[in-house]
């Protein structure tokens, strides 16, 4: 095993072998309120609301009332709780929430800049509709992927990915550049060792790492930025990549044929290699067929 291989599969804790579940992934989790589904849609009124004794056990994980709260109203908002056109006013959310002006002005620039809300002169701040909405932000990805918008979400996400992942591949392959290869080989050789001491973790980590790198070595710096969009998808999976699926010894496969084609140049070979990984995926291949065997 490779060295970088080594310190990957060394890393992950031994506690940390399973795939997290929902509550693990959100960026800013909710506070952890006694007799509170965190699982369930937020709800405006004080059954959700921030206790001091919820933030500072956020707070000790390093989550601030900043992030608390931007979490909260995104999800109330893409889950349909505060609906379109919906008032949000900064006194009453300080109120309910229990933050600063600050806070709130802050939190609400965020979402304002995601697309979820706007604020005009005399009008306040309302909640924008749907087709508003930065879609692409990895936070909406997130909220969309756990709240009732999930299944959607994730086909559309899978869908995504079969689009610009197999270029990418194609693109990589062009490159011929030796670090990609041994990167790209450490990141499968991780994969396989991690499927067979079932370390879901450690496999999910290396499979993003694996994406994210042919996405940027491309060459096409729109391609690059789009980088985030699959970690996220990958992210909110729960799963890695081969057909947000569990791992298997075919996923490991695909990644090790997609390695050997970047590394010999061939193009048409990475591309056929990613779209058999992706194609894998029951919603994908409901409306993208197979490619053909030659």
């Amino acid at each position: 095993m490779s060295t970088l291989a080594h310190t990957m599969m060394t890393a992950a804790r031994p506690a940390d072998t399973g795939l997290a579940g929902p509550g693990e992934l959100d960026r800013y989790p909710y506070a952890e309120t006694p007799g509170v589904d965190r699982g369930a849609p937020p709800a405006w009124d004080g059954e959700a609301e921030l206790s001091r004794a919820g933030r500072r056990a956020a707070g000790s994980r390093g989550r601030g009332l900043h992030g608390q709260l931007v979490q909260q109203l995104g999800q109330m908002i893409v889950s349909g709780d505060l609906g379109a056109d919906r008032p949000l006013v900064p006194e009453e959310i300080g109120q309910r929430f229990e933050v600063s002006r600050t806070v709130v002005r802050e939190s609400l620039r965020v979402l304002e800049a995601k697309g979820l809300v706007s604020a005009r002169p005399n009008v306040g701040t309302r909640v924008r509709p749907v087709s508003d909405w930065n879609l692409l932000d990895p936070d909406i990805i997130e909220w969309r992927a756990f709240g009732p918008q999930r299944d959607d979400q994730r086909r559309e996400l899978c869908e995504l990915r079969w689009t610009i992942e197999p270029l990418a591949a194609r693109l990589a392959a062009g490159h011929g550049r030796e670090d990609v290869q041994q990167r790209l080989a450490d990141m499968a050789e991780i994969m396989g060792h991690a499927l067979a001491q079932g370390d879901s973790l450690t496999f999910s980590r290396a499979d993003a790492e694996f994406h994210s790198l042919l996405l940027q070595v491309a060459g096409n710096r729109m391609l690059e930025h789009l980088a985030g969009i699959v970690s996220s998808a990958l992210h909110v999976s729960g799963a890695p990549s081969g057909g947000c699926d569990r791992p298997t010894e075919a996923g490991v496969g695909h990644h090790l044929r997609i390695v050997d084609a970047v590394g010999a140049g061939d193009a048409a070979g990475a591309e056929a290699a990613m779209r058999q990984l992706l194609v894998a995926h029951p919603d994908v291949e409901r409306v993208v067929p197979a490619p053909r065997e030659h």
